[in-house]
């Protein structure tokens, strides 16, 4: 099949970037795809395509800009301009934009697409029935909650008229088909990106490192841990350095910034700006505890995925649907209460001061990685797209006869 996939791609700063080169990867490595189509957001440089193995051939055709009104149309004229055989689009509510009518345009597209006749699935990361608003970072005043939920809703609407709805935890499902007795959506794991050889779970030589991986300054907050940390060094001797990694959300600008300045006294904190692709391995790998410092959730985590493929041991709020996913795939970690400092310092300390306990859990975590890999995730949408067609043609041939007796009767 010759798919194309909707989404923003590397070098791209806009969200699900990450996620759309390991599906590209993936794909492009399925043998039933001959020809991957990607339609992505506008980038000053060129698309990140240097895969190792040899796959299919890929064509770029950049079409859509992050609150761009015109999106709809130009991601249509895309896919008029290629004639794929199925669309997959990668999505989340602010995928086009984070202002109400760029954002409500783009995911109007799925809609468009499957009226064309065009095998659409959509994939989509979170829903916002499980979003709590304020949060994340999308406002504090109840009445635009509710104007927000409404907009959601019809925005929901609009995606579920993909042929399949694909989401990643089955909680999605669960309240999909309750609240909008939809029977068009399929739980697809979210997956791991990489299943690396499995690590020797050995730390480098020098202070052990306590990191968290991000877009940082609506739900993810680095204060708690900063303060955390800094609570355990006034009670044990551990050698700690404090790595924050990624940058600002698009919603909070200046956020790390704002957070350097206010954490300017504290020793051995790193703030290491975006990371590149080719670094992703040995920020994990360097790391005795990835920490998840969430104040909400909003949807699938790929950092957690990430971790489980290189062997981390995950410090993590039990809250929502990060909560469900680690017990639907099989992590383990030490939770703690998002609004205690102490809570932190406590499930920290105990992976940090306990070699054998750090191992145990980034030994778990690995082996939940590795049962859900990439390559499975892609096949899994292969089949989907498959099962379409067949859906399609069955119909096409029960109503053949019906079409050529109108035809003989229109003609007698």
């Amino acid at each position: 099949m010759k798919l194309a996939i909707v989404t923003a791609y590397p070098p791209s700063k806009v969200t699900l970037t990450e996620y759309a080169y390991y599906l590209v990867k993936h794909f492009r490595l399925q043998k039933d795809v001959t020809e991957l189509i990607l339609i992505t957001d506008y980038t000053d440089e060129p698309k990140d395509l240097e895969f190792e193995e040899a796959g299919c051939k890929i064509t770029v055709k950049e079409s859509w800009k992050f609150n761009g009104y015109t999106n709809l149309l130009s991601i249509n004229k895309a896919i008029s301009e290629t004639k794929p055989d199925g669309v997959l689009y990668n999505l989340q509510f602010l995928k086009f934009g984070d202002k109400k009518i760029p954002a409500a345009l783009g995911l109007m597209s799925p809609m468009v697409t499957k009226y064309r006749g065009i095998p659409t699935i959509s994939l989509l990361h979170n829903i916002l029935e499980t979003v709590d608003l304020e949060n994340a970072g999308f406002t504090k005043n109840i009445l635009l909650q509710k104007i927000y939920n409404f907009i959601g809703s019809t925005l929901t609407r609009f995606v579920l008229s993909s042929d399949i709805l694909a989401v990643t935890i089955s909680k999605y499902v669960e309240i999909l088909e309750k609240k909008y007795n939809a029977r068009n959506v399929a739980l697809i794991p979210h997956g791991s990106f990489e299943t690396p050889p499995e690590p020797n779970y050995q730390l480098p030589n020098g202070p052990k490192q306590v990191m968290a991986f991000g877009k940082f300054g609506t739900y993810k907050k680095v204060e708690i841990l900063i303060e955390a940390v800094e609570l355990i060094r006034s009670r044990v001797s551990e050698n700690i350095e404090i790595v924050i990694a990624g940058t600002d959300s698009p919603n909070t600008p200046g956020y790390l910034d704002d957070m350097k300045a206010k954490y300017s006294h504290v020793p051995q904190i790193r703030f290491t700006g975006y990371v590149a692709e080719e670094d992703v391995p040995s920020l994990f790998g360097e790391s005795a505890v990835t920490v998840f410092p969430y104040t909400s959730t909003t949807g699938s985590s790929g950092v957690l995925h990430q971790a489980g493929s290189y062997g981390n041991a995950v410090v993590l709020p039990d809250l929502g649907d990060l909560s469900i996913l680690v017990r639907e795939e099989g992590y383990v970690g030490e939770f703690f209460d998002p609004t205690s400092t102490a809570s932190l310092a406590d499930a920290i300390e105990k992976i940090i001061t306990q070699e054998d306990y750090r191992v145990q859990l980034g030994k778990i975590n690995y082996k939940a990685a590795c049962s859900l890999p990439m390559s499975e995730i892609t096949r899994m949408y292969v089949e989907y797209f498959a099962a379409i067609e067949k859906s399609k043609l069955e119909r096409f041939e029960l109503e053949l006869p019906k079409k050529m007796s109108e035809l003989e009767e229109q003609q007698a």
